[in-house]
């Protein structure tokens, strides 16, 4: 056992130096720096900070470790935490708190740099010219196939073809080597790098001359002509420096121009200049480009075609300027030393139409701070901007100059100008004149004042019609408003109530002259069950004597009218006044017919009409032939169209939230009560069939509907059971044999609220004797429900039962008490 012991305790050493040993290596790949003695091949594939290195290949001199310092250090961390060694643990630490440092702050310089990005982005979009090497859609790549140019520069690698037609005929490939000779036969090596086409040409004219007669150029008198064409095109280089995108040097067609190059660099980048990109040949400076050119007018007369070796400089701007608001192009804009206002509202496209033209607004910049400048228009050809400048040009005001309103009744109301209509006659002569409602002896003139204010000016427009006052001088923006007589007064109607064919009520506005006859035609003329023997007119009194208590209130007008709208003697002349109410009251011998529908199991159900008033069901049943073998009378129901008040439905509403939600769901469905529906009315047709005429029996009504099913063979049991279910109907069975096919109460059921709904529509509910329960006969077709047990329930239950308890309790200590003394007494 001591030598297990030995052996354990030396094993548990060797251990401990081979963690220590393996957390002092990873500590040292932790903290050398990525890449440190590799070469640069090798260091492009280093890790980024932060990152997993990747595996490498054998032979490699990268790291062979697969995991990333991040992951290593927090492994072995975990080693040195069980090594239990503090100066580990501090160094895994450090360096872990070093890594989360850095990773830190790259995230944040990444953040940095993707909002510079994006604001760069949205000050590029303003510089006007960037979109335009910039769009896909737009190219300024050279084309080859198109004449030669006689001003093209001949140059080692072209190619040149020479015809010769006419008296001889003949053709010439002559390659440019790379000394500027092309050889030509019979004539040996000719300088023709250098030469422009033209002079090319001209050249070998005079060289051939000796070997073909009378040879010259296309449209001389010579009989034999020699013509010059481009065939292959060499290819030049041409470096592209200063402030464009991509900078550098590039390989182009011999054909290519400065635009051309400058398209290829994606063009000037947000520094660059778009007036000043010079290009410099063999240290010269041969052409200053404009872009604004191209971009204004679609021409560029300072661009040049390239030679090999030329340089595109494209500086930095020297003046910037942004224009924004109501300018059709708005955006910065690069001026020379030179150019105005005019030449910014010229490149910004000019004003909107809503553009407030007279004045520009300057913001710009001293050698200390900002300043405004307000820039009229006499001066944008002479007014130089400076460098930085942000130019605003304001909307128009929303008012007019010059503009006056009238309204009210005058034919042609509406905006006039005040040029034409300085005085309120001549506006009104304007608008056409006044129209017969016009009311002229009190007319508003609102008028808003220089601080903006608004003022009233009241006229008697009558008065200065008939010259007894001055006419009315006007200002701008005045709304003249002429009231009309009919706005004066309480719109006038008739009203006609009861028995017409656009009842029950008919609004008619009154005019004069308007008739009793007028109005009830109006109205759509009179019903069927319309009484025209007393048509009543009703008409307000505006003179009642408020001391009076038998003061008369209203005048009655009683009428006998002809069913063909007619009036008898003076009646017919009979004129209706303003709020006159006109009553059609139905006739009283008047009768529609009425109905009651059966359904069921009856010999001849449908639609029976009712024959009395006191028809009773009894009646109407022997009518439709009686019931059938399969009928089930005590599930016979009466559905009647019920018509509740407003109180009644309130009433019905509390009654129905005071049931508890088991029963709500199963009888009312959550629907409430509504004003017009159908309610079951519970009726014992057995006892209607056997004493026709007594007291069950019913006197049926308009809209009844009496529904007799076929016997009912099942029970259905709803609510807090154990299993609810439908069962079969057995004669004899009690409530509580039902519930037992239901699996029995549950825990939640409150039994004593228990209730049956039977076929007809009734229902009764459980009743207690004591502390029993009496629960309700149960017949063919019922309902049973149970509800469940609420929280008031539960408690109200355990008071309950700690009353028996302690009821039991008491009586349990008085009965062993007697006993006691009865013992002793006996003793």
């Amino acid at each position: 056992m001591k030598k297990f012991f030995k052996d354990f305790s030396a094993g548990r050493a060797v251990l401990h130096l081979f963690s220590i040993s393996l957390l002092t290596a990873t500590l040292v790949n932790a903290q050398t720096p990525a890449g440190t003695g590799s070469s640069s091949s090798s260091s492009s594939s280093a890790p980024a900070q932060g990152q997993a290195p990747a595996s490498t290949t054998p032979g490699s001199t990268a790291p062979t470790t697969t995991t990333s310092p991040t992951t290593t250090t927090a492994d072995k961390g975990t080693d040195a935490k069980k090594s239990a060694d503090p100066k580990a643990l501090n160094q895994v630490e450090k360096a872990k708190d070093k890594e989360t440092t850095a990773a830190d702050a790259q995230s944040n310089e990444d953040t940095e740099e993707a909002y510079r990005q994006a604001e760069l982005n949205k000050m590029r979009r303003k510089i006007f010219g960037y979109q335009l090497f910039n769009n896909p859609n737009v190219s300024f790549a050279p084309s080859d196939n198109i004449a030669t140019p006689r001003d093209y520069t001949i140059g080692p690698g072209d190619e040149l073809m020479a015809y010769i037609y006419g008296y001889s005929q003949s053709m010439l490939e002559l390659p440019v080597n790379s000394d500027g000779f092309a050889f030509v036969k019979a004539v040996g090596p000719v300088q023709l790098s250098g030469r422009s086409i033209e002079q090319a040409q001209k050249e070998l004219i005079t060289r051939l001359s000796p070997y073909y007669n009378n040879l010259g150029a296309p449209g001389s008198s010579a009989s034999t002509y020699l013509q010059l064409r481009l065939g292959r095109i060499r290819t030049i280089r041409v470096t592209v420096l200063g402030e464009v995108t991509t900078p550098g040097t590039y390989n182009v067609s011999s054909l290519s121009t400065a635009l051309n190059a400058l398209y290829l660099t994606g063009g000037p980048n947000e520094l660059g200049s778009f007036r000043q990109i010079q290009v410099v040949r063999k240290n010269k400076t041969v052409a200053t480009l404009d872009l604004y050119e191209l971009l204004m007018n679609g021409t560029l007369n300072s661009d040049i075609r390239l030679q090999d070796n030329d340089i595109i400089q494209v500086g930095v701007y020297k003046k910037r300027v942004e224009i924004k608001g109501n300018v059709k192009r708005p955006g910065l804009y690069e001026l020379l030393d030179n150019e105005t206002m005019s030449n910014v509202l010229n490149y910004a496209g000019g004003f909107t139409d809503n553009a407030y033209t007279d004045r520009l607004k300057l913001l710009g910049l001293t050698a200390k701070e900002r300043r405004i400048v307000d820039v009229r228009s006499t001066d944008y050809g002479t007014y130089i901007p400076k460098n930085g400048d942000e130019i605003t040009a304001d909307m128009l005001l929303a008012r007019f100059e010059n503009m006056v309103v009238i309204s009210g009744p005058v034919f042609r109301p509406g905006q006039y100008s005040l040029d034409q209509n300085k005085t309120l006659l001549q506006l009104i002569k304007s608008a056409e004149g006044l129209t017969g409602e016009a009311f002229t002896g009190r007319v508003n003139v609102i008028r808003t004042r220089e601080d903006l204010s608004v003022e009233n000016i009241s006229l008697n427009l009558a008065d200065m019609l008939n010259g007894k006052t001055q006419d009315l001088i006007l200002q701008r923006e005045d709304q003249v408003i002429i009231p009309s007589k009919f706005e004066l007064r309480e719109g006038t109607f008739i009203k006609v109530i009861g028995e017409v064919n656009q009842g029950p009520e008919v609004n008619l506005p009154y005019s004069a002259n308007f008739t009793l006859e007028d109005a009830i035609i109006r109205s759509g003329g009179f019903k069927e069950s319309a009484s025209t023997a007393q048509i009543e007119v009703v008409r307000r009194k505006r003179d009642v004597n408020v001391q009076s208590a038998t003061a008369q209130v209203a005048d009655i007008f009683l009428f006998d009218v002809n069913r063909d709208l007619t009036l008898d003697g003076n009646d017919s002349r009979f004129i209706l006044e303003p709020y006159d109410e006109v009553l059609v009251r139905p006739s009283s011998n008047y009768q529609p017919q009425t109905f009651v529908t059966f359904k069921g199991e009856i010999v001849s159900p449908g639609i029976y009409g009712i024959k009395t008033k006191d028809e009773k069901l009894s009646d109407l049943l022997k009518r439709a032939g009686g019931l059938t073998a399969q009928a089930y009378v005590n599930g016979a129901t009466l559905l009647r169209k019920i018509t509740l008040s407003d109180e009644e439905i309130a009433q019905r509403n509390r009654a129905v939230s005071e049931i508890s939600d088991d029963a709500k769901k199963g009888r009312f469905d959550d629907e409430g009560v509504v004003k017009d529906k159908q309610e079951a009315i519970g009726i014992d047709l057995g006892r209607i069939l056997r004493n026709p005429g007594g007291r069950e029996d019913i006197i049926i009504q308009d809209g009844d509907v009496i529904d007799i099913p076929k016997r009912l063979e099942t029970v259905r049991l709803q609510g807090e059971l154990l299993f609810p279910t439908t069962v079969k109907y057995r004669n004899g069975n009690s409530f509580m044999d039902y519930v037992s096919q239901g699996g029995g109460f549950t825990r939640m059921s409150l039994k004593r609220k228990s209730y049956v709904i039977y076929p007809n529509g009734s229902i009764d509910r459980t009743r207690k004797f004591l502390f029993f329960n009496v629960y309700p006969k149960v017949e063919p077709g019922s309902e049973i429900h149970v509800p469940q047990r609420t929280q008031s329930d539960l408690a109200e239950a355990q008071r309950a039962m700690q009353s028996v308890i302690g009821i039991s309790s008491t009586l349990m200590t008085l009965i062993t008490t007697v006993l006691a003394f009865r013992v002793l007494g006996a003793k």
